[in-house]
């Protein structure tokens, strides 16, 4: 099996866990590459973004800082978490996709949950 094939399929594994779990709830969804960070609130029951929040911003660009550290993690981790807040949403369930709850994912986690949103 090839390396893109394994981690669609443990992506569609988090996935499956996650709908039998969220009930009404969005799903904060993170996707990471080797230089940035994103991460999305959707709300699958009509396929909506309500928001989302990337290191490839006019504001996160201006200030010189490269998405690729835990410190970027963080201040989009809180920055999602005051637009989620302002859509109206308070408590979400975490969509790690196919990456593993360690490194620039758990601090993006963290920060969120600082920041006031509850999973």
């Amino acid at each position: 099996m090839s390396t893109k094939a394994s981690t669609q399929r443990r992506a569609q594994r988090v996935r499956r866990q996650l709908k039998k779990v969220a009930g009404e709830r969005p799903r904060l969804s993170v996707h990471r590459t080797s230089k940035n960070i994103y991460v999305q609130v959707i709300y699958d029951k009509q396929g909506r973004t309500l928001a989302a929040a990337s290191t490839l911003e006019a504001g996160f660009r201006k200030e010189g800082k490269t998405g690729a550290d835990t410190g970027a993690a963080s201040a989009i981790g809180k920055l999602i978490a005051e637009r989620a807040k302002e859509a109206g949403v308070n408590e979400v369930v975490f969509d790690r996709g196919a990456y593993i709850y360690h490194g620039r994912v758990k601090a993006l986690a963290e920060a969120a949950r600082e920041g006031g949103l509850t999973f």
